[in-house]
């Protein structure tokens, strides 16, 4: 097959993946944003009908990031051995089987059992799709895929609201509380999503009824090559890559960024129903502001941003937008704080949209696929230390005050950090390899974030 045939056939086959996988896979996503965050909309009701405090919701709320930080590396692994058509569909259908199960929390111990359940049936879903998209495409055609996968996630912010909104409004039906809908509809729905997947996903190229001969072999090459230049890589240990400049660096910021993201997921709900007069649905579709105007803005500043020959100045701006944002909440009505949240959360995405990119560029491409795991795995801990440390500190003073005020002073020390993070790849050092090497990291290397 000559060269020309090889590039038209491989180009084929990439096209009808990103037809044929990647709507399932963007599906799967957006549900799985929706069971994973469904609770910040149920605080009260967890309140009166379980006894659940503001300290315990933050506490269990945080506990999901414990059990999928514990069992991400395993199940990718399990991945690898059963094939992602097996195991993508058992961990959609097990998170779905465990929010259904969420429908008969009766205390505090059942809902910290099933918020870290939930994080162990989730764990290695969002990187586990992104490893089946490397076993699938190139380096060369990643990018696209990744771009429309994420997409998935950015309108789960916006669907996620007036769903979960509107199954809280069949409180009462059949004598059922509106939150135990809720779990009931929205868990069924996953393990039926999960089910669908099942006859979808393909987990090999050679698998593929769908390819003709000559894409199959053409897009098992590619990727072949791919897979054969990131064995060379040298391995690096964990413990190295803490005390690397630049990996802690990246890890502080990205940890601040997660305190916020996570901060205004859990407790935006809360803050809207303090607006007088307000249902269920309202409340979810206001929840999803924050949500409309973070999109519009990530990708408008994206046009400004992506040729710019240092981001730092830009992200600078984004991390004071998300410190401002968090307080003026402090200040003013409760309409008011809405403006002010939807600002910090606009920050606070905007900041993450220049985050990764900074990230993969500043890191020498030896140590770029461990050290973004690395930031990725620990800055995502913010996850656990956001929702619990409002949560106490709304029962010990009454107020959420304390934790915005703690966000804010969280962005501006990640202004800081940002101001030494590199913008290319870091120099020679003991982890680092030859200065001047601009190249973006590969598709590989990018972070497996949840």
């Amino acid at each position: 097959m000559s060269d020309v045939a090889l590039v038209g056939a491989e180009q084929r086959a990439v096209g009808k993946f990103l037809r044929r996988m990647m709507p399932i896979l963007v599906l799967m996503l957006l549900v799985n944003n929706l069971d994973r965050t469904n609770v910040g909309f149920i605080q009260d009701e967890l309140r009166a009908d379980v006894g659940v405090s503001a300290t315990a919701y933050g506490l269990g709320a945080g506990l999901f990031f414990i059990g999928y930080a514990l069992f991400e590396v395993p199940s990718n692994m399990l991945l690898e051995r059963f094939g992602a058509r097996v195991w993508l569909t058992r961990i959609m259908i097990t998170w779905g089987l465990v929010i259904v199960a969420m429908c008969f929390i009766h205390n505090v111990t059942t809902f910290y059992v099933l918020r870290f359940l939930l994080g162990v049936a989730e764990a290695g879903f969002f990187p586990g799709a992104l490893l089946y998209i490397t076993q699938w495409l190139p380096d060369s055609s990643r990018g696209r895929a990744t771009a429309i996968f994420l997409g998935g996630s950015a309108a789960a912010g916006i669907v996620t609201g007036p769903v979960t909104g509107a199954l809280l409004e069949l409180h009462g039906a059949g004598g059922v509380a509106g939150w135990r809908w809720m779990f009931g509809i929205e868990g069924t729905l996953s393990v039926v999503v999960g089910i669908i997947a099942g006859f979808f996903l393909v987990s090999r190229i050679e698998d593929a009824r769908w390819l003709a001969a000559d894409e199959k072999s053409a897009l098992r090459a590619a990727v072949t090559r791919d897979e054969a230049e990131r064995e060379r890589a040298p391995k690096v240990s964990r413990l190295r890559l803490m005390f690397h400049p630049q990996v802690a660096l990246l890890t502080g910021a990205f940890f601040a960024m997660t305190l916020t993201g996570y901060a205004i997921t859990f407790w935006l709900p809360s803050l809207i129903e303090e607006i007088n007069g307000l249902s269920s649905f309202e409340v979810g579709l206001l929840s999803a502001v924050p949500a409309v105007a973070s999109m519009i803005a990530m990708y408008s500043m994206s046009h400004f941003t992506d040729r710019a020959p240092d981001r730092r100045p830009f992200l600078a701006v984004t991390l004071l937008l998300s410190a401002v944002g968090t307080y003026l909440a402090t200040l003013g009505s409760p309409w008011f704080g809405l403006a002010a949240i939807t600002l910090a959360g606009v920050g606070s995405k905007c900041a993450a949209t220049l985050f990764w990119p900074m990230a993969q560029s500043g890191l020498d491409l030896k140590i770029a696929a461990p050290g973004l795991a690395l930031v990725n795995s620990i800055g995502n801990l913010g996850g656990f230390v956001s929702p619990f440390l409002f949560g106490y500190l709304k029962d010990t003073t009454g107020s959420t005050t304390g934790g915005l005020y703690t966000l804010s002073a969280a962005s501006l020390l990640a202004i800081v950090a940002a101001r030494y993070i590199k913008g290319t790849r870091a120099a020679e050092g003991p982890l680092s390899g030859p200065a001047g090497d601009t190249e973006p990291a590969p598709e590989a290397a990018r972070p497996r974030v949840p």
